[in-house]
């Protein structure tokens, strides 16, 4: 199965500060081991060491997953690290840029206030428990990080995604019990009424 791009949001981000090269930004974009309740599907959770690796990757801060990019660690304008809460985001916003502004003004009136990251999660690198009520999901290693975004709505619209991975471990965990595979068959129908793929 080919890993696409998710999306998962809600942390809060703040303003550091204006002038002396730049606004100052920071935040968490991840937290690990919280359970976040993904669209009423499936809860999930960011095993410590998922970014192993990842903080390599040319990653870009970005306004709502889009538009050009107002920092990036490849360019020494955002600075990514791990402790023992989650992913730490501290990125540097160009002063000329009327998007910083925007981004600067917005975060000062409250009107934008969380951040968010968009992953490739790593083949095997997620874990499905479906003994509780709810299917849960552990995200232990992560394919690529592709940015951290301040965003407007959080939400989780890398859904999809993982409800096809949910999908896909049930089938080979079990393609030949009846129960697994009525499962499969629900999982696929839900999936078709909410307009997925």
């Amino acid at each position: 199965m080919t890993k696409t791009k998710e999306i998962r949001a809600s942390l809060p981000v703040e303003l550091r500060g204006r002038g002396g090269g730049g606004i100052k930004v920071a935040g968490y974009a991840a937290v690990f081991d919280q359970w976040a309740d993904i669209g009423g599907w499936f809860f999930e959770r960011i095993a410590p060491g998922a970014f192993d690796g990842r903080l390599e990757d040319d990653v870009q801060f970005l306004v709502d997953h889009q538009g050009l990019p107002l920092a990036r660690n490849t360019a020494g304008n955002l600075i990514l690290s791990v402790d023992s809460r989650g992913l730490a985001v501290e990125a540097t916003l160009p002063e000329k840029s009327p998007t910083a502004q925007d981004v600067a003004a917005l975060l000062e009136a409250g009107t934008l206030s969380r951040m968010s990251f968009a992953f490739t999660v790593a083949e095997n690198g997620e874990d499905w428990e479906e003994d509780g009520p709810a299917p849960r999901r552990t995200i232990h290693t992560l394919k690529r990080l592709w940015d951290v975004s301040v965003v407007s709505e959080p939400a989780y619209s890398g859904t999809e995604i993982a409800l096809r991975s949910l999908e896909a471990t049930r089938a080979a965990q079990s393609a030949t019990d009846p129960q697994s595979l009525a499962r499969v068959r629900r999982m696929r129908m839900a999936l078709a009424l909410a307009g997925q793929p």
